[in-house]
């Protein structure tokens, strides 16, 4: 069974500018969790008692700070956020952070940065060990949203989990991003449907909803489903129209 997640930073803007009210909404529009961005930006007490209204899980946050990741001299200001946004995703019951890589570093040689992530993740793990938190590395495309980032390859993403090779260690995929760099789901994730703390999902040419775009999304959800994905379906996307309207069309699509 498909169980979604809304991301209250892009739906329900335009319905409120209340995160703890957005809360509230997705759980009008039937929605099964739902996850943000930034925390450190956000009136966590207010977030804390819509959830538990609500009863809807939080299924990730951002572990801030950003930080380049591919630089090893950005990694102790990183590893001392890590530990602060695990508080926070423990108080909020989370249990997927997400973590970006940074820039592609002029004049350094990607095998180093590479190098530099992989440590980073491994230092990771050793913050979160025993927490039962999990740190989810995002590819994300270059072409269109993130022009310079080091990390557009889920096939690299997946070699640094396994690298790390530990359980609190784990990629974020978002079939949004992989597509526009022109990846095929079934071919990059054959045999490591595993490493995929979660997924997002958005349609292109826009980054609206399902539908609106040209992208096979219900025929890689199926396939990540089928090879043993059992996390949450994140809809990260730009409603076109009304957010509950767009939600109700994306559950058509995608199905339940």
């Amino acid at each position: 069974m498909m169980r979604y997640s809304a991301c209250v930073d892009m739906l329900f803007t335009g319905e409120s500018a209340d995160v703890a009210q957005r809360i509230r909404l997705a759980k009008a529009a039937g929605m099964d969790a739902v996850e943000f961005w930034l925390w450190s930006n956000k009136d966590l007490d207010a977030i804390e008692d819509a959830l538990g209204e609500t009863g809807l899980p939080l299924a990730g946050i951002v572990a801030e700070p950003f930080a380049e990741l591919t630089r090893t001299s950005d990694h102790q200001r990183f590893l001392d956020g890590l530990e602060k946004s695990l508080v926070v995703a423990q108080r909020l019951g989370t249990r997927v952070m997400i973590a970006q890589a940074g820039p592609d570093l002029a004049g350094i040689e990607r095998n180093q940065q590479h190098d530099a992530l992989v440590e980073a993740m491994a230092r990771s793990a050793e913050v979160l060990k025993g927490s039962g938190v999990v740190l989810a590395l995002e590819p994300l495309n270059t072409l269109v949203d993130h022009v310079g980032y080091y990390l557009p390859s889920t096939t690299e993403g997946l070699d640094i989990v396994d690298a790390v090779n530990r359980p609190e260690i784990k990629i974020l995929y978002d079939l949004y991003h992989s597509m526009v760099m022109g990846e095929d789901t079934a071919t990059v994730l054959a045999g490591r449907v595993d490493r995929v703390a979660h997924i997002h999902v958005a349609d292109h040419v826009g980054r609206n909803q399902p539908g609106t775009g040209k992208l096979p999304l219900k025929a890689s959800l199926d396939c990540l489903f089928a090879n043993g994905y059992n996390g949450f379906v994140g809809l990260e996307f730009k409603p076109i129209g009304g957010t509950a309207a767009a939600l109700d069309e994306t559950v058509r699509i995608l199905g339940r």
